[in-house]
């Protein structure tokens, strides 16, 4: 069997699928706790105080995986591709 075209891995598309879930989780957990979830992420990302994020639903644990730059960079990227 021969194969004559070259497969691509992208690492990236896996990690951007991952920040994207893990967003999403500490998003909805902060908005089920009641607190205003753009503001509290804001806050975490500004100082990289984990107690702007709840632990509710695991949440804290789960921003705490991401770089804070990492981060950044996803957003920016994100809101410049809309």
């Amino acid at each position: 069997m021969e194969i004559d075209f070259t497969r691509k891995f992208s690492l990236n598309q896996d990690r951007d699928e991952e920040i994207k879930a893990i967003l999403t989780s500490v998003y909805n957990a902060l908005q089920e706790k009641g607190y205003n979830p753009i503001n509290q992420i804001v806050g975490y990302i500004l100082s990289e105080d984990p107690t702007y994020i709840t632990n509710y639903n695991n949440a804290r644990s789960l921003i705490r995986k991401l770089d804070r730059d990492e981060l950044l960079q996803e957003l920016v990227k994100k809101y410049l591709a809309s």
